[in-house]
């Protein structure tokens, strides 16, 4: 499977420094149209006036979390076939079960790697 490395990319996080790690692993694997957002609701305005190919979100910022972006994401006509990918923190079942229940492609806990 081939990945179209020139693809937009947005990193939706509201710590900076995750900002600059998940950029930087990007840069790393080859993708250097990426675009960043502190929020969701940023991150909603930023996806309706340019087309991403990927949006990689945490779960927890204020005042949209990276879930309601998820769920606004997959209701959206325009937008809801994005792939979206959850980096976070959030280790627990039950909001795993609910990300993927809402349309999550993958869901990747932190700490994690260039490998995972």
């Amino acid at each position: 499977m081939s990945v179209d490395l020139t693809m937009p990319v947005l990193v939706v996080d509201d710590y900076k420094t995750m900002i600059r790690i998940i950029r930087n692993l990007l840069k790393q694997i080859g993708f250097n149209d990426v675009d960043d957002a502190a929020d969701g609701s940023e991150a909603l305005k930023k996806m309706r006036s340019r087309g991403y190919g990927l949006v990689i979100s945490d779960w927890n910022m204020e005042p949209m979390t990276g879930y309601e972006l998820l769920k606004e994401v997959r209701s959206d006509d325009g937008l809801r076939k994005t792939p979206f990918i959850m980096v976070t923190a959030e280790s627990k079942t039950e909001n795993v079960i609910a990300a993927k229940k809402a349309g999550v492609n993958n869901y990747i806990v932190k700490p994690f790697n260039a490998t995972t």
